[in-house]
């Protein structure tokens, strides 16, 4: 079964490359009885078969790449490097025989350097479980990849609008499938002349979901919350024991643990779920996922997690300040509501710094983004793309940009990358054909009209500068997000929090007020502790800000237990 006749199935297709016969007909089967619906399922044994399959199928879009490696395809991901670079929109996927372990290896080398996606077993039997969920989740990424589809929410306003921007922004995050249309496109004009509105403030928002549509023009954070249906009224009298503020991967981490475990848990985020992390397209050194994971995924599915144990969140609300009297915890919001708990756990983690370059700051979200890869990345098709920054951060942004963008550089102040990205990271940077790295270089200028047009560089060692075309995603550091408790929780001179032993150092001010020592995350407030990037001395990986989530709750129970001891 080398072939499948033009016109057997729908426009989309996947495509099945394999000298070996046997896994050949077992994939190809297995495809079509459980896609064949919606795909048409293209097989071959080399690429020059399979492209002419195509061409008289009218050439259709390709989903996903299946290329077989093994004893009888041992050039197998040559051959898949060969059909993917006609088709770059597409997943790259091995196809290998359980147990075919000498492939292993090449396969990760392929990952690493960004020449694969992921590899599937190929089927052993109907209706092969475990074969149908890796192929499942090699689609969904492609269609997450291609956007269109089910839109929950339409957006409709000016591309490099930042208000707009900003809601692109928070809904992808939030894994909220979202359209967007430019209010001067046909489409985008369609859109608007459907409901009614001639002369509307941009950007119109259409919540699609909800029983009753609600139009939203130049809407607020809250008044999104309320048409979400997620602002519900808060119990003035209620007392939970726990409050967790951001829901990040630490704070995300606490709410699982606490829920779990049978604490009253309310939960406060300010924008979206997976803080930081939850803008990283890909995340691949995270425990448990081999192939890796979208920050977004992961992160949206910790609220989930902690959702079903039973933490009540709160969305779009923001903590304004933090009172304790007789050891309760008081937290005002911006609404000026009030939440009232026995403990208090801080994950508000942190924002990215500003780039500091003044003419630049007018062109934020309309040429110039702080970490907004995932939900601008579609609109650098063509572009020449800055990336600023030499972290993990950084460099899973580039990868991601090099999908879309024309070109990609990534600018480095160091000389290196060794001491500051992971190494597989810059591996698969290196290898990506549409990235290059500078280093010893500093975005200096820029300039345009409606939005940033033209980036001027500083060599470092030099002091030359050059001017070049080009829009920039800004990645250089973090800021903790503890303004809100200035002069109530003690912090650093960067505005860390302090917690645990730091709050009895020699050169630490009389920050802490109990006989016992604190709690290695407690801060100088008892009962109240911080977990993840938002406290001094923290590891700046999702791993251990989930287990300093955990860690935290066991705190919590330790400090609960002390109050019911003095009752």
């Amino acid at each position: 079964m080398s072939g499948t006749e033009p016109g057997s199935g729908p426009g989309t297709a996947l495509v099945v490359v394999a000298r070996d016969e046997g896994l050949r007909t077992a994939t190809v089967c297995e495809l079509e009885r459980r896609y064949g619906t919606d795909y048409r399922v293209v097989s071959g044994t080399d690429p020059g078969e399979v492209e002419a399959l195509l061409h008289d199928a009218g050439d259709p879009p390709v989903a996903a790449l299946l290329g077989a490696l093994g004893e009888a395809d041992p050039d197998g991901l040559d051959v898949l490097r060969t059909c993917h670079a006609g088709h770059p929109g597409a997943m790259a996927v091995a196809l290998i025989r359980w147990g075919d372990f000498d492939t292993a290896r090449p396969i990760f080398e392929a990952i690493t350097v960004g020449q694969l996606d992921r590899w599937v077993y190929a089927p052993q039997h109907r209706a092969d479980e475990e074969f149908h969920r890796s192929v499942t989740e090699v689609l969904d990424e492609w269609s997450s990849r291609q956007g269109g589809g089910f839109e929950a929410v339409r957006i409709v306003g000016d591309r490099w609008d930042p208000h707009a921007g900003h809601l692109r922004d928070q809904l992808t995050r939030n894994r909220i499938p979202t359209g967007f249309y430019e209010a001067g496109s046909p489409e985008g004009r369609a859109v608007l002349e459907d409901l009614g509105l001639t002369q509307p403030r941009l950007p119109v928002v259409v919540v699609r979901f909800r029983p009753e549509r609600t139009v939203l023009q130049a809407p607020t954070d809250l008044e999104i919350a309320e048409a979400f249906g997620l602002f519900d009224p808060l119990d003035p009298d209620a007392v939970h024991d726990v409050a967790i503020v951001g829901a990040g991967p630490a704070g995300l981490g606490a709410s699982v643990y606490a829920a779990s475990e049978g604490l009253d848990t309310f939960h406060l985020e300010c924008e979206a779920v997976g803080g930081q992390a939850g803008t990283s397209s890909l995340i691949r050194n995270y425990l448990g996922f081999p192939t890796g994971v979208s920050g977004s995924r992961l992160a949206f599915s910790a609220y989930q997690q902690a959702w079903a144990f039973g933490t009540r969140f709160s969305f779009m609300r923001t903590a304004a300040s933090l009172t304790t009297e007789d050891g309760l915890h008081r937290l005002i919001l911006n609404d000026g509501c009030t939440v009232r708990a026995r403990t208090v756990v801080v994950a508000t983690g942190a924002a990215w710094r500003r780039i500091g370059v003044p003419e630049l700051e007018s062109f934020t979200g309309r040429g110039v983004f702080y970490g907004a890869a995932v939900s601008e990345a579609p609109a650098m098709g063509g572009r020449h793309v800055f990336v600023v920054g030499g972290g993990n951060s950084a460099g899973q942004a580039a990868v991601y940009l090099s999908r879309h963008a024309e070109r990609v550089t990534l600018l480095v102040r160091r000389a290196s990358l060794t001491e500051t990205m992971s190494e597989y990271l810059i591996r698969e940077l290196v290898a990506l054909p549409r990235v290059d790295i500078r280093y010893r270089k500093q975005v200096v200028g820029g300039s345009g009209s409606d939005v940033l047009e033209r980036v001027v560089l500083r060599d470092l060692d030099t002091g030359a500068e050059t001017e070049e075309p080009g829009m920039v995603f800004v990645m250089i550091g973090s800021e903790p997000r503890t303004d809100w408790l200035a002069g109530t929780l003690a912090r650093d001179r960067w505005g860390f929090l302090l917690t645990g032993s730091a709050l009895t150092a020699d050169d630490a001010a009389p920050a802490w007020p109990l006989d016992r020592p604190p709690a290695l995350l407690e801060t100088s407030t008892p009962g109240v502790f911080a977990a993840g990037d938002v406290r001094q001395g923290s590891v700046k990986r999702v791993a251990s800000a989930v287990g300093e989530g955990a860690l935290a709750v066991t705190l919590v129970h330790a400090h609960l237990a002390s109050l019911a001891a003095i009752r």
